[in-house]
Order: structure tokens, then sequence, then C-alpha cells
């Protein structure tokens, strides 16, 4: 059994998240059936994660067994975006060891979500329009507290399947980049709705509604009703699955 990584790229807007979805459409599906395709064969894809309803990215992988050897992978990169629809790319596809798993293999992933502080055509449906004036400095003081947790109860999604809420974040940070507010954040794994609800709660931060040691409240309290709302889904981008160097 050969396996094989997928490099791709995709705007979330059509698509009811990266997994597959009875009664709804998904980039997982959308892959695994053009690859199916091409292939002439049942292809299933196994993604580095799951991205929801309405999110982007920009860099994302999944993985796929095939009992032949793909002669030419370039080749096939050509193909498979051909069949594709215009908002998913696949940039490469690369043979890789059979123990190299596109999700428990991953050892960071990384995450941007984008405010627009002034009314820009360009940036419809890939940022937050949010046209007031925000304390970005005590946003960023809170934005400090994150480093010091593990337990993100309070921002995840409630009544999911997940055994635990613990995320290592090693990298959070805010950057002004022209008219945009730019939300970074680094970890090892994260909960669903998790970033969209910090960049919510920091958000009510700027606005005043709360204090930046609320962040430190609303952590401990581990309640998702004590965090802020969830910010919309079409701000947030997947930017890099970090993968160990001597796999990939």
């Amino acid at each position: 059994m050969n396996r094989y990584f997928i490099k791709l790229a995709y705007n979330g807007s059509r698509y009811h998240g990266w997994q597959i979805q009875e009664n709804a459409h998904s980039v997982q599906s959308e892959l695994n059936q053009k690859l199916s395709l091409l292939l002439g064969q049942e292809i299933n894809v196994v993604g580095c994660g799951r991205t929801d309803t309405g999110v982007h990215a920009r860099e994302f992988y999944a993985h796929f067994d095939i009992e032949e050897t793909l002669d030419e992978p370039s080749d096939t990169t050509y193909k498979l975006n051909r069949f594709l629809p215009s908002d998913v790319v696949v940039f490469n596809i690369t043979p890789v060891p059979g123990d190299l798993h596109s999700r428990f293999s991953a050892i960071s992933r990384t995450y941007r979500y984008y405010i627009s502080q002034h009314k820009n055509p360009f940036t419809q449906g890939l940022s937050y329009p949010y046209y007031r004036t925000l304390d970005i400095e005590a946003m960023k003081t809170a934005t400090g507290f994150l480093l010091n947790f593990t337990d993100f109860t309070s921002f995840s999604k409630l009544h999911t399947q997940t055994q635990t809420n613990l995320c290592k974040i090693t990298e959070a940070r805010w950057d002004v980049l022209g008219d945009q507010l730019v939300f970074t954040i680094i970890a090892d794994r994260f909960l669903r709705n998790m970033v969209r609800a910090i960049v919510g709660t920091l958000v009510e931060i700027g606005k005043g509604k709360l204090t930046a040691r609320d962040m430190v409240t609303i952590i401990e309290a581990k309640d998702r009703r004590k965090a802020g709302f969830s910010v919309p889904a079409g701000g947030l981008f997947l930017e890099k699955i970090d993968y160990p160097i001597s796999l990939i």
C-alpha cells in the first residue's frame, strides 16, 4: 500500500466545512469524488483536521492510500486541478512513509483571523467588518493570558465528541496590517469553534464590554456561556500545518 500526501488550499465560502456531512457539500467530498474519478477507484482522503462551515484554508493536508504507485504525481496534480472547482487548488501530491498521518502526525497548526476596520469590497466575505474603534492594547494584554492556560472549555462548541479540551498554545498575537487587525494563534490542536470564540471575546474586550483581566476569569470558569460571541466564519483562515522535518 502506498501513501500520498496532498497539499491544498480552499475558499470555504461555498462549503459546509472540510469534513463529509450528510446532505451537505464539503471539501472532503469534493476531493474524494474528483480523485476517485481521476484514479478510477474509490479514494477516501483523510484530512489534517476539520474546518467549520465557511472557514478557509491557505494550507491544508490530506492523505490517501492506494495499491498502485503514481508514476507522475505532478501529472496527477495537474489533472486533479482541472477536475476541481475554482475555489479548491491542489499544490502537490507527494509520496510519504506509511506511518505519516495527515492529522495525528501534525505537531502544530496556525490560524489567522482578519478584522477589517474600513469598508473594503476586496475583503468582503474574507474578513469580519467592524468599523468602530477597538482598544487594541487591551486586546493584546488579554491575548497574553491565553499562554498561561491549557484548558479552553470556555471557548469550545458545546456537545462535541471531543475527549479533552486541553490545548497547548505556543503563540498568540495581534498585528495591524493596513486597515486590518490580524489575530494569529498557534497550538498543537484546536477545539471546535475555539478560535472564533476567542476572537469574539477579545472583540468584546476591545469594545470595553469586558476588561483584559476578565479573560482569566472566563478561561478559569470552563463555561462557554461566560465567553463572548463567535465572530463570523469568513474571517478565519487555517494558515499552516507543521510536521516533523524528518517526515515531510
